[in-house]
């Protein structure tokens, strides 16, 4: 019965109102935390995420995937339970949690009634504090684990990530798969995972989001029963990184009948000033859906595709202005012409006036859509967090994107987008392509 609260709750904090005017509190625990917090009473549920700056890119040489595999592993049982006691415990209190490892971060997820907040806290805290980390759970996980490696190596948009990835980032972490290679994680031990635990999920590294049903002084005292036993410090971040691309093209010979493309060159900042008009620019270029420049030329006038997208890249330690599209083993170098070609146009001549407009409202309107719910929302205040943003950026994100003027546009053209030093990266059998230096 309690399940089934949990999930109509659920339900009903995804269909509140959309709000992009939410009023967020900063919150500092005794124990030295910060959180942000938007308190909504109105459902006694509270979704709750906590991130650790980091990620798989703390993976020690020769240790690849260790990050993944511990944070997979979380929560195949913790203190004294086992993975099954474990789940049997987090289903009688009707508690969600999730667990997920990026290059730059290990996020944990949690979502729970306000009737059973302390047990499933404490129920939260064995997974960070005290993971048995079994090794016959090890060893499942594992297998899921190689099961996805050897999937991936046969998916050529896993394998065109990977080449490009690595064509960009050597031997940065940011350079290899993130899950590791077979043999990587197959030479992983118990040792490996533990240590793995101590350099991702430190207090040094932690940033907060939570929404529901609790106060601040309750969240606080929370957090600090949460986390306060982790260790004090992690391992070191990564150093950063400029991404080693030269125009050109790399081909991947595999057997499709259409090839994948990724394409790219080094891109902008999310705490440059010239964000904003890059974010605009990129909507105008070829992530503004079929009203794009890129859909236009590719697909809707050529017929070369059936989607190309351009899309910005913001991690911790590099930036890029990346873009996608498949098409036909005899059609795909046509449609890197006309990609390249529309790079160039937009880069010597510009957008119009109208096409700005149409991206503002395309960005204005949607934005207030992301904020459908307390776990929506709990996701974006702690990326907003790691990114550096203020505590009123949701109130005034649409006014910045209003802000940006046509030449400001037009300027970040000419200075960051450069035909000459994309790099495509092919996957399949195309026909009138070869691979470049």
């Amino acid at each position: 019965m309690i399940r089934i609260l949990l999930a109509t709750l659920v339900s009903l904090a995804l269909t509140l109102p959309a709000r992009a005017g939410v009023d967020i509190q900063e919150v500092k625990t005794p124990g030295g935390l910060t959180a942000w917090l938007v308190e909504e009473h109105s459902i006694p549920f509270t979704a709750l995420e906590i991130w650790f700056r980091g990620g798989t890119s703390l993976d020690r040489p020769g240790k690849r995937g260790a990050v993944n595999l511990m944070t997979a592993t979380l929560e195949e049982g913790a203190g004294e339970m086992d993975a099954l006691a474990f789940t049997r415990a987090k289903e009688e209190l009707a508690a969600s949690f999730s667990y997920d490892a990026g290059d730059d971060t290990v996020s944990v997820s949690a979502k729970f009634l306000t009737e059973n907040r302390d047990e499933a806290v404490a129920l939260l805290r064995e997974t960070l504090v005290s993971p048995r980390f079994d090794q016959e759970a090890i060893d499942r996980v594992r297998s899921q684990v190689l099961s996805i490696i050897r999937s991936d190596a046969k998916d050529p948009n896993d394998i065109a990530g990977r080449a490009f990835e690595s064509r960009a980032f050597g031997d940065h972490p940011y350079g290899t798969d993130s899950n590791g290679t077979v043999d990587s994680v197959s030479s992983l031990t118990r040792g490996d995972i533990l240590q793995a635990h101590a350099d991702a999920m430190a207090r040094d590294r932690i940033y907060i989001g939570a929404v529901g049903d609790i106060t601040p002084e309750e969240l606080a005292t929370l957090l600090d029963d949460l986390l306060g036993d982790l260790p004090e410090t992690g391992a070191p971040l990564p150093r950063d990184i400029e991404p080693a691309l030269t125009g050109g093209t790399t081909v991947v010979p595999f057997d499709t009948p259409q090839s994948v493309a990724l394409f790219g060159h080094a891109g902008v900042d999310r705490e440059s000033d010239d964000f904003f008009a890059a974010y605009l620019l990129n909507t105008i270029l070829g992530g503004g859906g079929f009203e794009s420049r890129l859909m236009t030329e590719v697909r809707e006038k050529r017929g070369l595709t059936y989607g190309v997208y351009s899309f910005l890249v913001d991690k911790d330690h590099a930036d890029l202005w990346m873009g996608q599209v498949q098409s036909a083993n005899n059609r795909v170098a046509d449609a890197i012409e006309v990609i390249r070609a529309q790079w160039a146009e937009i880069s010597e001549n510009g957008v119009t006036a109208e096409e700005l407009e149409a991206a503002k409202k395309y960005l204005t309107g949607a934005y207030p859509l992301r904020f459908d719910g307390n776990g929506r929302i709990a996701n974006i205040i702690t990326g907003m967090q790691i990114e550096g943003m203020p505590l009123d950026y949701p109130a005034t994100r649409n006014d910045r994107v209003e802000a940006v003027t046509l030449d400001q546009v037009n300027d970040v053209a000419r200075r960051y987008l450069d035909p000459d030093a994309l790099r495509f990266v092919v996957v399949g059998q195309p026909e009138g392509l070869s691979s470049t230096d």
